[in-house]
């Protein structure tokens, strides 16, 4: 390529300025392999993962039949009509908002097989620029795992994009929402195993024994404690126990329910009449309105349901509640009211009481069983949340272990230990399911509202579905939950406060950090180190180069950063390679491994200095990589040998050089390629100072010299002997303090909560795995 044909060449020199906002695919040697990746599954396939899914997903579900009657009548039954009634609404609850908005719709706005609250906002992140830290670019949406739709110019979906992005207050809301959401699914964690196990080892005392309350509740948290220490181990060694367990408790349910309506009351079948729900109402008034506290814990885990989505295809969790979990409690519902039209006293444990006599131990073993499953469920799902509220730097640093290396199983010790402690204290301070059943029920109708105003926007923006199905979905959904949050709103002094009290402190925290890391970001974007000055300090940067590569981390994937400057300004040497490392996480479930690391050059070649930004999902994790610093070096190899061959062969194609890449095996390895792209440059996209620089380096190409593979041998060997010498990982310990004439809220935030959090979250060398004995940390302070 000559000179004229260069438009970014002015008289044999680079001109920086045009550099300036140049993507990273457009400054950087990439390679990268776009494949579609589509998973066809047999119909045997099928039904072997809706019958495994019933274990993970539905086990939270399922066991609300324990207790859903005694919260919806904690002072009795004062006629049989509010029994059909209040049947009529548990049906018609379970079929609305169960199977039609989240089986059938909810599901299905899955992020790449991912679901929960984090997993819209980063659906609706890729679709619209609402994420406020900006750390993604142009390159980072050419992901293979990047989808995202494209507007008409006067389209309702553009408008609202428009809208959304052109508002700062819209996004800090939106964030705000989804925070809230994963807070009250974090509060539901903590209730549900409570009062799922106090609800199952309560049958101990119902009318076959004399055991006090004290005993249950002793049980109860000795059986919480040990769900809680054998979470360490993960579920992969008896998880295979989880789906029969559940099927056969969905049977048993399902099978006395047939027998109650058969032995007691086959009228309670009439509540299938959407008329009974208008009846209620209309008959019990405000008793009616009120009663919807106890009512919504029939569809308590639904959030669980969708959280867990990402185990399993969503046809298989379709096609194990429309066939097996739906019509068992439907059965199971319908079996307890036709206990209780003859027998209205035993309300207060109608499950236990409607057991058969000649099974009931068994049965009751059973409901144990499937109470510890459904805490097992929920425990998993809030760890699943907390990882991706991590990824997203909207949760302090804590450790996640992978329990299996085969399936995606975390366990998070903090949180693990925070749940216990919590549930075991609700469990003691209530000792009944009724206040518990208030908390929860209030966790709930918070979780749904939240996925509800998220679903408007994937409609919107992803769906692009006419503002007339929008409309009719929101305000359906709206009418019903909204109806549920006024009933369950009065009982805050009766245990609702509990959930209210648990999202608070979370949210406190998760916003809180979120932002910090914010301003933190904000403050390394605006004190990168112009290229001018780093280029005017030579290819010596001003120091002894010694033998050695430093590893210098960032957050930021452009520009140098001030840690440099500040690392080179209070010591007199530096390492004969230099690389930037940014290790960014996307608002997507996963980057493709061969697609994770870009590899640029910073300045000319003497300088030797290189960019690698390294590119995660919500759902991958930097600590589970044990072969990160190899495999990052395998990049920085095959970048230069790239480098120096497409400067040398203008002519050819990709496929041809990298069959000439073979030659280079025997000093590092390389990494598999399928379509690569490959674009060029020598310079960073850094923030100029005040007069353009300009670098006098000739990128013309030319045929490549007899010599030119020796040369690049040369290259490569130089770094093999730098790396030889020793790794350094030189990270970052940015302090951030307010002005002293900042306000209240930001002096609370940053100088005491912020601050607090950085003492007892885990360190950056510990986020990025680095080895101790190679770690070097540079500390400085900014005052905002």
């Amino acid at each position: 390529m000559s000179d004229n044909g260069d438009p970014e060449k002015k008289g044999g020199v680079w001109d920086l300025d045009k550099q300036l906002d140049q993507p990273m695919d457009e400054e950087a040697k990439t390679v990268r392999n776009v494949y579609g990746d589509q998973t066809y599954c047999s119909v045997g396939t099928v039904l072997q993962l809706a019958f495994q899914s019933l274990g993970v997903v539905y086990g939270d579900l399922g066991t609300s039949p324990l207790y859903v009657f005694k919260n919806i009548f904690p002072a009795g039954i004062d006629a049989p009509e509010d029994l059909l009634g209040a049947l009529s609404v548990i049906i018609y609850s379970l079929t609305l908002i169960v199977l039609v908005k989240y089986v059938l719709i909810v599901c299905r706005a899955n992020d790449n097989g991912q679901g929960g609250t984090f997993a819209l906002y980063s659906l609706l992140c890729r679709h619209a620029k609402i994420k406020t830290v900006p750390n993604q670019d142009q390159s980072d949406e050419e992901l293979t795992t990047f989808s995202r739709s494209t507007f008409g110019e006067k389209s309702f979906s553009e408008c609202t994009k428009r809208w959304l992005e052109g508002h700062a207050v819209m996004r800090n809301i939106l964030l705000i929402l989804v925070l809230v959401g994963s807070c009250a699914v974090i509060g539901d964690g903590i209730l549900t195993p409570a009062i799922s196990v106090l609800s199952a080892v309560g049958g101990i005392n119902v009318g076959r024994s004399q055991i006090s309350n004290d005993v249950v509740v002793l049980v109860s948290v000795v059986i919480l404690v040990l769900l809680f220490i054998v979470q360490q181990f993960g579920p992969e060694k008896v998880g295979w126990l989880f789906a029969p367990v559940v099927l056969l408790w969905f049977l048993v349910i399902g099978g006395i329910g047939i027998f109650n309506i058969w032995k007691y009351d086959t009228s309670v079948l009439k509540a299938f009449s959407p008329m009974y729900v208008y009846v209620y109402f209309k008959k019990g008034g405000i008793t009616g309105w009120a009663s919807l506290g106890g009512i919504v814990l029939c569809i308590n885990g639904t959030e669980t349901l969708f959280a867990d989505v990402s185990h399993f295809p969503v046809l298989s969790i379709q096609i194990a509640f429309t066939v097996v979990v739906f019509p068992c409690l439907l059965l199971a519902y319908s079996g307890q009211a036709a206990y209780l039209m003859k027998n209205r006293d035993h309300v207060i444990d109608a499950f236990h009481y409607s057991i058969p006599e000649h099974i009931y131990w068994p049965v009751f073993a059973v409901a144990t069983a499937a109470a510890i499953v459904a805490s097992q469920a929920i425990i998993t799902a809030t760890f699943s949340l907390v990882k991706q509220a991590l990824a997203l730097g909207c949760f302090p640093r804590v450790k996640v272990v992978y329990t299996s290396r085969n399936r995606h199983q975390i366990y998070i010790p903090e949180i693990n230990w925070i749940l216990m402690i919590l549930c075991i204290l609700i469990t003691v301070r209530f000792r009944n399911q009724a206040e518990i059943g208030n908390a929860a029920g209030t966790a709930v109708v918070i979780v749904m509202l939240v996925t509800t105003f998220l679903m408007m926007l994937v409609m919107i923006l992803v769906w692009r579905c006419h503002w007339t199905l929008v409309l009719i979905f929101s305000v359906l959904t709206f009418v019903v939950e909204g109806t549920y949050l006024s009933a369950v709103l009065p009982k805050v002094n009766q245990g609702g406060w509990v959930p209210l009290v648990l999202t608070l402190a979370f949210f406190i925290v998760m916003y809180g950090w979120h932002y910090g890391t914010e301003i933190r970001y904000d403050i390394e974007m605006h004190s990168k180190v112009s290229m001018a000055w780093l280029l005017g300090l030579g290819p010596s940067l001003g120091l002894v180069r010694v033998p050695g590569i430093g590893l210098v981390y960032s957050e930021i994937a452009t520009g140098v950063p001030r840690i440099f400057s500040h690392f080179i300004t209070n010591l007199p040497a530096i390492h004969s390679v230099v690389v930037f490392v940014c290790v960014k996480y996307l608002p997507v479930c996963t980057v493709p491994e061969e697609e994770r690391f870009l590899v640029k050059r910073i300045g000319p070649e003497n300088f030797h200095m290189f960019r690698c930004v390294v590119r995660y999902g919500y759902k991958d994790d930097h600590n589970r990589d044990d072969e990160f610093e190899k495999k990052l070096f395998d990049n920085l190899f095959t970048f230069v040998r790239l480098e120096s061959l497409m400067e040398g062969s203008p002519g050819s194609d990709v496929s041809s050089i990298l069959n000439q890449d073979a030659m280079w095996n025997n000093h590092s390895s390389s990494i598999p390629y399928s379509n690569a792209d490959l674009s060029i440059t020598s310079v960073d996209s850094i923030e100029p100072d005040d007069s353009p620089v300009h670098i006098g380096q000739s990128l013309a190409y030319s045929s490549v010299p007899p010599s030119k593979q020796l040369v690049e041998l040369d290259g490569i060997e130089f770094l093999n002997r730098c790396r030889d010498a020793g790794v350094v990982h030189i990270l970052g310990n940015t302090v951030v303090h307010a002005r002293g004439g900042s306000n209240f809220f930001r002096k609370v935030a940053i100088d005491y909560l912020y601050a607090f959090l950085r003492k007892i979250c885990r360190g950056n060398s510990v986020l990025f795995n680095v080895p101790h004995e190679s770690l070097l940390s540079v500390g400085q302070i900014f005052y905002v």
